[in-house]
């Protein structure tokens, strides 16, 4: 079981907050740092008086990435999931061929149509009917343009974008960046993952939900011609660790969860409750977890997941 760290930026979190998780999440041998991309905090406002909601302000998840990617040596770099609304596809392919440039070959990319309708509107950014269609079209362009051979040239004619004799450059240095898809959807997320993707992730799901889903995707990977064991299959869940349940307390308070709340929808406990919520995931194909760490300035909790969590899973 592969673990990866996973941030929510956007809460409040600053590029030197997210360098040293990074460094940290590196240095105790996780085997990524994920951020999500988003432009807006999320959840209940301060109490009046207090410090502006989703202070320093958001990060940009590209930009972040890039400057981890030279700071950094070892650990992969990615994003659950890159919104599909803030770049045009072309872009977007430039971006992180140029990044995973930078890292040596480390990137990610985890894209998703883009949902969260207020961060669109306070930024100024189009928030379009017909965003899966588009996220469809997208993924066409991104990894047709990364296809293309060196020396020849990409066209696309759809009906959102449209591409004309492209060089298709730069490259990644990857020969195939790994592409997440992930979702609740029964029907076209799990038929564009069996297209697109390297990975299928569902986010914040019970372990019979997860159950379902990747059975869903397993059945669309085979319709598609591909066999469901070359999809790595993946979770990402709350973590919210303790060496005794003092320190699970304070933790849950930390991020304004409630402790009960994070058992039953997330992993939270001491290690060994941790572990055993962990194999139940494995026991339905999970392969990898991306734990979300809300709580950013905790690095200690890190060493405990790293010293305790997997140290039992074998890692």
């Amino acid at each position: 079981m592969d673990l990866r760290i996973f941030t929510e930026p956007q809460q409040g979190a600053d590029y030197d907050t997210l360098l040293r998780v990074a460094r940290a999440s590196e240095d105790l041998g996780f085997d990524a740092f994920f951020r999500s991309d988003h432009y807006l905090r999320m959840g209940a406002e301060p109490e009046p008086g207090g410090e502006p909601a989703g202070m320093p302000g958001p990060t940009d998840a590209w930009i972040t990435l890039a400057g981890l990617a030279r700071e950094t040596r070892r650990i992969r770099l990615g994003t659950l999931m890159t919104a599909g609304t803030f770049r045009l596809p072309g872009v977007l392919a430039v971006q992180v061929a140029q990044v995973d440039q930078m890292s040596g070959g480390r990137i990610e990319l985890g894209l998703g149509a883009g949902w969260f309708e207020e961060e669109h509107r306070a930024y100024g950014i189009p928030f379009p009917d017909g965003r899966f269609a588009r996220l469809e079209e997208q993924l066409a362009v991104i990894t047709g343009l990364w296809r293309t051979p060196v020396g020849e040239k990409f066209s696309h004619e759809g009906r959102h974008y449209r591409l004309t004799d492209s060089p298709a450059l730069p490259k990644p240095t990857q020969a195939r960046v790994p592409v997440l898809i992930g979702g609740h959807g029964a029907v076209r997320t799990p038929r564009l993952a069996a297209r697109y993707a390297a990975e299928f992730n569902i986010p914040f799901a019970s372990v019979a939900d997860t159950d379902r889903q990747f059975g869903r995707v397993r059945a669309a990977m085979k319709e598609e011609g591909r066999e469901p064991g070359a999809l790595v299959y993946s979770n990402a869940l709350v973590v919210c660790a303790g060496k005794n349940d003092t320190e699970v307390a304070r933790r849950a308070a930390a991020i304004g969860r409630e402790v009960e709340e994070l058992k039953a929808n997330g992993l939270a406990g001491s290690p060994a409750e941790i572990v055993d919520k962990i194999g139940s995931y494995a026991a339905v194909g999970s392969q990898r977890i991306y734990l979300q760490v809300l709580d950013l300035h905790d690095l200690d909790h890190l060493e405990l997941i790293a010293g305790h969590v997997m140290r039992q899973l074998g890692r």
